[in-house]
């Protein structure tokens, strides 16, 4: 099986990439975050299970194009400083910031900060280089070991972004910014390409990309497009080697069950999404904020491989989505941009840290999934016969 073959008779699912981890799993990521001794062979071993687990879960709830869950990493961008050098854990007590566009308009909501508020936890103190390559060794052997016997259509594995890492890393050290930039592409390169190396796709995780202008009060949407353009160019610099349809993008507005009236609207971002080097492009779809946004990619010609993968169950609720809405969702797309170009996925992942009381808990999870999968099925048959 293709995503190219299978898109030609059916809608194919997929999701973000991060999901609940076990909580045996869970006490060790803590504890290691914490600086406590873990026993290094049985923390390994809960990490070659969850992801087996992992892997077997997405297959036995209908998803298409599967991830290892992130299982191994304490979040989608804190990873990074166990793969680079050059960076420390941040020291004493960095202020986060005091206000966003969000914060200011809804502080009484906001007491506790929510999404894109903490502070950057590294700093970039000297030289970056690409530190993991063992690390990245044991994600990529564990997950080919977990896929024995199952064939799922694709599988991919997420990274941070090039905007990523320089939003969680602040720079003290390269003082420039167009020298920081080019310094993380070098870095965060040899792990994308030692994924697709290995057989895999690759999802840059970029939530960045459209967070930016909502973590920034002050900035303009003219303001906020020129820093994303700069962005893409970093990244896609960041992916030269590799072919576009091994190649995901994911953007979003980040774990945030809140307001979001700041959220930058998607007709401010598709032509600086597609000018991204990939043939695939996830973004948030499903939930009230940008549901009505399907319009927008209007009159988008997507050429041959290439798809949309609008979020059609949402993270930013624990309602799950009826089957027959997530079916709707689908085939307004489908009408937009082609049957061919939609492949039916989630808003955002759904396990942003080991530590905190998860957003969603895993029983909702697996029910929003299973309606994905379901919805997905009647969206098929309704335009494929």
């Amino acid at each position: 099986m293709s995503i190219a073959t299978e898109s030609q008779r059916r809608i194919l699912t997929t999701h973000v990439g991060s999901l609940p981890r076990p909580d045996s799993l869970s006490a060790f990521m803590v504890a290691h975050m914490d600086g406590q001794v873990v026993d290094p062979a049985k923390y390994a071993d809960a990490v070659k299970r969850a992801v087996a687990d992992c892997v077997a879960y997405q297959v036995d709830n209908g998803i298409d194009i599967i991830s290892d869950g992130e299982q191994s990493k304490p979040s989608f961008y804190a990873y990074v400083h166990q793969r680079l050098g050059g960076i420390q854990r941040r020291t004493g007590s960095p202020q986060g910031r005091t206000h966003t566009k969000e914060l200011d308009a809804f502080p009484d909501f906001y007491t506790a900060g929510h999404s894109g508020t903490q502070p950057a936890g590294f700093e970039c103190i000297g030289p970056m280089t690409y530190a993991g390559t063992d690390l990245l060794k044991t994600d990529l052997d564990n997950l080919k070991a977990a896929l024995t016997g199952r064939k799922p259509v694709d599988v991919f594995i997420p990274a941070a972004s090039v905007a990523t890492v320089e939003g969680a890393v602040v720079d003290r050290h390269y003082n420039n910014e167009e020298a920081y930039l080019a310094a993380i592409v070098e870095a965060m390169r040899v792990e994308y390409e030692a994924i697709v190396a290995a057989g895999f796709s690759i999802q840059l995780d970029d939530p960045r990309l459209a967070m930016h202008y909502m973590l920034n009060p002050e900035m303009t949407v003219k303001q906020a497009q020129a820093w994303a353009r700069r962005r893409v160019e970093a990244m896609n610099e960041s992916v030269r080697n590799i072919p576009a349809d091994r190649i995901r993008h994911h953007t979003c507005y980040g774990i945030n069950i809140g307001p979001r009236t700041h959220d930058l609207e998607m007709k401010h971002l598709t032509d600086i999404i597609l000018s991204i080097k990939a043939n695939y492009y996830s973004f948030e779809y499903g939930n009230p904020r940008h549901e009505h946004e399907a319009g927008i990619w209007e009159g988008v010609k997507l050429g041959d491989g290439k798809a949309l993968l609008p979020g059609v169950v949402t993270h930013a609720s624990v309602l799950v989505e009826h089957p027959e809405l997530v079916a709707q969702r689908i085939v307004r797309f489908a009408d937009v941009v082609g049957k061919e170009h939609v492949i039916a996925s989630t808003d955002c992942g759904f396990a942003s840290s080991p530590r905190a009381v998860p957003e969603v808990i895993p029983s909702i999870v697996t029910a929003k999934l299973q309606s994905l999968a379901e919805g997905a099925k009647l969206a098929s048959k309704q335009l494929f016969g």
